[in-house]
This record gives C-alpha cells, structure tokens and sequence, in this order.
C-alpha cells in the first residue's frame, strides 16, 4: 500500500464538473492499494499518517500531527501509484489492486484515519475521474509504503 501525503493549505475534488468534497488547512492523502495488500498494511499506513508531525509549532518546528493541527483529510483512491515503468512507454497497473480488493480498504482507511485522529475526513470517489486541486503548503510532500516501511 502506497499512500502520498501532501500538507495543504486547501485541497478539492471535482467530479463531472462539481465539487464534491473539499478541505481547508491539512493533508491531501493519495492512496494506491497493491495486490496482497492486508489490514495490517493499512493500520500501520493509516497509523504512521495519523502520527506524522508535518505542522509547525509555534517556533515553525514541524512538530505537531494534523489532529494537533486542528487539520482535515481529504483521501483520494490513487491506483496509479503503483504504476510500472519498466518496460516501454505505457505504465502498467498490474500491481494495482482490483476494485474488489481495493474498495473495502480504502473505505476502512477512511474510517481508520477519522479514529486516529478525530480530523474531519472527506474522500474523492473510487474508480471516478476526478479533478483534484491543492495548495501545498511548504511545500511538503511526503511518500509512504506499507512493503517497505518507509
């Protein structure tokens, strides 16, 4: 499981030409599940994301989590993210996790990260073709991976 975290300072999800969620201040999560991914992979994921200090205290210190922070989620099915470059010039998904696999976890990694962290949690719709807009604040952008533990 692959998730790119980027701190905001607003983030949106168009779908068909209509806003359907959008977040102030706090993280825009890009989730990829991968074939084999388990609930382990996701509690450690959701688990690391909920902890991580991205925010600045009061010396401009990137101490504080995104429930500290007072921060909204905004989590986007990405199944890009596990995308194969290696032969040719067409990315390959295979990786990617099928819908049936992938819907029941990216909807737990929704509920997971509104426990963790009693942050708002809006989610982009999964398998629509979305339009996503951020501002990111930094900019901080951060890469996480459940097979790697980094």
């Amino acid at each position: 499981m692959r998730a790119v975290v980027q701190r905001v300072a607003e983030a949106s999800v168009r779908i068909e030409d209509r806003l359907h969620a959008e977040i102030q201040h706090g993280l825009l999560v890009l989730l990829g599940v991968e074939v084999g991914d388990t609930t382990e992979d996701l509690e450690w994921l959701c688990g690391k994301i909920a902890r991580m200090r991205l925010f600045p205290d009061a010396d401009g210190v990137m101490n504080l989590d995104v429930n500290e922070a007072l921060g909204e989620i905004l989590l986007v099915s990405q199944f890009t993210l596990h995308a194969s470059t290696r032969k040719g010039n067409r990315p390959s998904y295979i990786r990617a996790a099928r819908p049936e696999e992938a819907i029941p976890l990216y909807l737990r990694a929704k509920q997971l990260l509104s426990e963790l962290t009693q942050a708002r949690v809006k989610t982009g719709e999964f398998g629509a073709d979305m339009q996503v807009a951020l501002i990111n604040d930094g900019p901080v952008t951060i890469v996480i991976d459940s097979r790697t533990k980094e």
